[in-house]
């Protein structure tokens, strides 16, 4: 149940109304009706009062984000490197104030990029290849989960999708248990975004992330699989196909990558001993 962490930002709009003509079976409705769109806002980072990063990403959850975003990027080693969230509406976006511990802001000083995120982009900005390829650490072996618990969880991910039923845009990024139940999901115009925010949730919750399964609406792409692998997360199931990349990193980082996961079926790239019978 999406209900552990509080989320106490202030409740921008996630969506708008706007007048459509639809076409149906090939033929023109008589009438505009009204339909139901997602936002897109520009979320600027910034550090100790320097600006980092700037994404378009639905306004919500933005503790979670730029938590999520801060850990995954490794910018931050921990939750408790963060001192402080503050939101700074603006009449052009969102500026996210983080207050980080001194250590980790020399740090990102020394790796600093410039990086203008584009909806679905992650990588958009990045100076160097090393920035982009940098190693995660390999995961530990952990618990096999049960296929049909693997496949359970992943169904149960889109009656959660409660932004996605308004406006059919966003995806989502959704964080199951040992028992496959489903604990917290955050959704967002981007999938990477959705992912940051959900990690910066569990974090921000505490609870052990390397006990359960992350699951994507979404492809899996190697920062897909970085993020997860970043948050100690074992078991990455997305909707959809990986890439080449995104493989070679699941098992560089012994994580275990499914892709495809719908319905009853499910295809393993990487580590499949992580799932059993």
């Amino acid at each position: 149940m999406d209900c552990q962490v509080p989320r106490p930002t202030p409740d921008w709009s996630v969506s708008a109304d706007t007048q459509v003509v639809r076409i149906r079976a090939g033929q023109l409705a008589p009438a505009a009706q009204t339909d139901h769109v997602a936002e897109e806002t520009p979320v600027a980072l910034e550090y100790n009062g320097i600006s980092h990063a700037t994404m378009l990403a639905t306004p919500s959850d933005l503790e979670d984000f730029a938590l999520g975003f801060s850990l995954t990027e490794g910018i931050v080693g921990s939750a408790s490197d963060v001192r402080g969230i503050d939101l700074d509406p603006r009449p052009d976006g969102i500026v996210v104030q983080l207050e980080i511990a001194s250590a980790c802001l020399a740090r990102l000083k020394e790796r600093r990029r410039a990086m203008s995120g584009r909806t679905g982009c992650g990588l958009c900005g990045v100076e160097t290849l090393p920035e982009v390829l940098r190693p995660v650490p390999p995961l530990p072996d952990g618990e096999p989960f049960a296929v049909q618990l693997l496949l359970d969880a992943m169904r149960a991910l889109r009656p959660h999708q409660r932004l996605h039923d308004v406006t059919g845009a966003t995806h989502a990024a959704g964080w199951a248990d040992a028992q496959g139940q489903i604990q917290l999901v955050r959704e967002d115009v981007g999938r990477h975004n959705a992912l940051d925010k959900l990690i910066g949730a569990l974090a921000r919750a505490g609870l052990p992330a390397a006990t359960g399964l992350a699951l994507v609406s979404s492809r899996a792409s190697f920062e897909m699989v970085q993020k997860t692998a970043s948050a100690r997360i074992g078991v990455l199931a997305a909707v959809s196909a990986p890439t080449a990349l995104a493989i070679r990193l699941a098992q560089q980082s012994n994580l275990t990558l499914v892709g495809f996961a719908r319905n009853a079926d499910a295809t393993l790239y990487s580590h499949p001993e992580r799932i059993r019978a």
